[in-house]
């Protein structure tokens, strides 16, 4: 699921228009794509993230490629599974 090179928003606890002006930013910079990430109950907010750009900021952002996946962590002793999403956005070729 990692990105080699691609900017890359890392959804958490913020507000949702923090992550929306994070995305914009790396495409205002020259960014072809950037990748939207999360985990756990933050996946609902970076599906947010990705809809108000596409609805109110970018009405012509392509969605790449949607990955899911589960990763494994170890806390105190006990194992516990997260699951993680990350979302490829792409600017149009113009």
């Amino acid at each position: 699921m990692e990105s080699e090179g691609q900017p890359a928003v890392l959804v958490g606890k913020k507000p949702v228009m923090n992550y929306v002006v994070a995305v914009l930013t790396f495409f205002n910079q020259g960014a072809n794509s950037v990748a939207i990430r999360a985990r756990g109950s933050a996946i609902s907010k970076a599906v947010d993230v990705v809809e108000l750009l596409r609805r109110a900021f970018m009405k012509d952002l392509n969605v790449k490629n949607i990955s899911i996946d589960t990763e494994v962590l170890e806390r105190e002793g006990r194992k516990s599974n997260v699951s993680t999403i990350e979302i490829m956005l792409e600017k149009p070729k113009t």
